[in-house]
């Protein structure tokens, strides 16, 4: 069977499936006749969800699990193949914000939000492997951003996990190509998503870096205004499940596509060049020339 035909017991795994991205990409994948199980963690704060799929007709199952800690990612998906019996496709979707200069931002806060957006990844991966590789088949979906291929200004943790998320899901992807197992990396631009709402910290510790802040305020300001609908992000991932023609690396969602190609196209002197622009104004100019993409607000 080809990956484009859809077993109607194919089981997918969607981490975060609370809200967001995983939310939408639960449903999308429920309505093309995934078995598909939603990890939350916590059942009772799952309402939205259970009810967006009563309204289409839709089954989600849900597992409590905190990507964050391996024993609750043991326990998680133990109970998931007790209930499935298999696992197929991962999508790891789970994962938070991080903002903060680089000269503010503390080993600790780059070690909590490793443990998440990194980490909890590869908790799930170890987790749904051994079976993938018995069976000789299975996609790992992970979720980075655009901002694992450029570096997103006053946001060092999350650029620090999601450029590392880039490189595991690279290694991983040789290491089991051999076993049939296929990897690939979803990297959205500004989605609709409640990680904007959560993510509003803005450190700036030492008073230097209230520019770099206005500079990210500008950008998520912009993209709150185009911000795509997380199914779109949903449809891409389903297509790299099914596709036969699959690539490594997906972008999607407002500014993904030419954020990334921008940035290809820049020497390293050119992008280390925008952080000298002194205001806002010749700032957003210079992105929009740069990257095809209008931060002005």
């Amino acid at each position: 069977m080809s990956n484009s035909e859809v077993s109607p017991t194919a089981v997918a795994v969607v981490t975060g499936a609370n809200s967001g991205i995983g939310r939408a990409t639960a449903l999308h994948l429920a309505e093309h006749g995934y078995a598909v199980y939603g990890t939350v963690r916590s059942i009772g704060r799952a309402g939205k969800l259970l009810a967006e799929a009563e309204a289409r007709g839709l089954t989600i199952e849900l597992a409590e699990l905190d990507i964050a800690s391996g024993e609750s990612v043991r326990e998680g998906f133990e109970n998931i193949l007790d209930r499935a019996g298999r696992i197929d496709h991962l999508i790891n979707n789970a994962g938070v914000g991080g903002n903060g200069a680089v000269e503010e931002t503390s080993a600790k806060r780059y070690l909590d939000v490793m443990n998440i957006d990194l980490c909890g990844a590869t908790r799930c991966i170890q987790a749904v492997l051994p079976g993938m590789r018995a069976r000789g088949s299975g996609t790992i979906v992970n979720i980075t951003s655009v901002a694992g291929r450029l570096a997103a200004v006053a946001q060092a943790p999350y650029v620090a996990a999601k450029w590392a998320l880039e490189g595991v899901s690279e290694q991983l992807a040789l290491e089991v190509a051999g076993f049939g197992v296929r990897v690939a990396i979803v990297e959205p631009g500004i989605t609709q998503s409640s990680i904007f709402g959560k993510n509003v910290d803005m450190p700036n510790d030492t008073g230097a870096y209230g520019p770099a802040n206005e500079r990210m305020l500008q950008m998520y300001a912009a993209g709150a205004a185009n911000a795509t609908p997380a199914v779109e992000v949903g449809e891409v991932i389903r297509h790299a499940i099914e596709t036969d023609d699959p690539k490594l690396r997906y972008q999607v969602s407002w500014g993904g596509a030419e954020m990334v190609a921008g940035r290809a196209a820049m020497s390293d002197e050119d992008w280390v060049m925008l952080g000298t622009i002194e205001s806002l104004d010749e700032y957003v100019a210079a992105f929009n020339d740069a990257f095809g993409v209008d931060i002005g607000v």
